[in-house]
């Protein structure tokens, strides 16, 4: 078989198997397929934490990879894929994990990243690439699977699918009027922002908006220190009563019943910013160790605070242009360049922007 296609394959497999952002970012090429090539049949090699977030899209066959097995994770993938073998492997993640898996994978087209991407010597696990670009958000980088395929059009869809029972327990915990989130937390501790700069936030949108506030976030210490400290600086200045945390009490598919009812999310580069994207509410990320050109909530570019530039010419000594794509700066103190006047002037034109909207 040789790329394009002339006609689309029977079978597909899709590997990409962390984190949550990315798989975000994957959804829209998942969707391009199923509308392009409806009789294909696809399968998804995927996380298990990220597994539980996307298990019930129709029209997937799912296999866990649990890296928590360690090896045992590719004997289990071994016995799931036997008998098994695809027309096309998209080979999405540049890892040395997920090329080591990508072996079992008994595929005619091997498609992985053009050569100046494919970190982690991913390019000696495939024998196809996409087309080499520059300076593309992960999402559209995605997109060079299908264009390599031969597919033209890009949906731009997630319908991530939401169980009513775990909306009806998300809406026993949410307040009845408006209000907006704070997922305080990434996993990459280095790009969190301050529990100060939060709690400043949060009292802005509480005194002068009327809304209430909710934090949302993982069960990790961190998180559960976050919140703490957040709801200590709101109880001395008397506006603790409007802040409810669920951080560490919901699961992903109620965190998204959380995250579609909200008015905007305020989140750093982590998986809660993109799920926002994905429910179609808009986002306020917060950047300063990673690149928004390149990670930032899709829809959301133009609420981005974005600090970044200041960050990297601080470190490096020159400006982004002048940088790899990508290049991060993970020095302590570096989110503190983000001042929470800059977070209360996004989250006042957001607000300014829904009003209009709903005029």
């Amino acid at each position: 078989m040789a790329l394009p296609l002339t006609s689309p394959p029977k079978n597909l497999c899709l590997l990409r198997l962390s984190a949550i952002g990315d798989i975000s970012h994957t959804l829209p090429l998942l969707r391009t397929l199923q509308k392009v090539w409806p009789q294909t049949r696809i399968t998804w090699v995927i996380g298990k934490t990220e597994h539980a977030l996307i298990s019930d899209i129709p029209g997937v066959d799912f296999i866990i990879f649990d890296k928590s097995r360690r090896w045992r994770a590719y004997a289990d993938l071994k016995h799931a894929l036997a008998g098994r073998r695809f027309d096309v492997l998209l080979h999405m993640q540049m890892s040395l994990r997920a090329s080591i898996a990508s072996l079992l994978i008994r595929a005619d087209i091997r498609l992985g990243f053009d050569r100046t991407r494919a970190r982690d010597l991913q390019w000696l696990f495939t024998n196809h690439t996409i087309a080499a670009r520059k300076k593309q958000h992960v999402l559209e980088s995605f997109f060079g699977f299908s264009e390599a395929l031969g597919i033209t059009q890009q949906v731009l869809r997630w319908d991530i699918p939401i169980p009513e029972a775990e909306r009806r327990k998300v809406e026993q915990l949410l307040p009845d009027t408006s209000f907006i989130v704070i997922s305080p937390c990434s996993s990459m501790a280095y790009r969190n922002w301050t529990s100060a700069g939060y709690a400043a936030v949060a009292e802005h949108a509480i005194k002068k908006h009327g809304l209430k506030v909710v934090l949302c976030g993982g069960p990790s210490r961190l998180e559960w220190q976050y919140g703490a400290e957040i709801h200590g600086r709101l109880d001395v200045n008397g506006c603790s009563h409007a802040l409810i945390n669920l951080i560490g009490k919901t699961n992903l598919k109620q965190l998204l019943a959380v995250l579609e009812r909200a008015e905007t999310i305020i989140s750093p580069d982590a998986g809660p910013a993109h799920l926002g994207t994905a429910v179609g509410t808009p986002v306020i990320g917060l950047y300063a160790c990673t690149n928004p050109d390149r990670a930032r909530p899709y829809l959301s570019g133009h609420y981005v605070v974005n600090r970044y530039p200041e960050a990297v010419q601080a470190k490096y000594g020159k400006p982004v242009a002048e940088l790899p794509w990508g290049t991060r700066v993970r020095d302590e103190g570096t989110m503190e360049r983000i001042l929470h006047g800059d977070v209360t002037a996004m989250l006042d034109k957001v607000m300014h922007d829904l009003k209009a909207q709903a005029e």
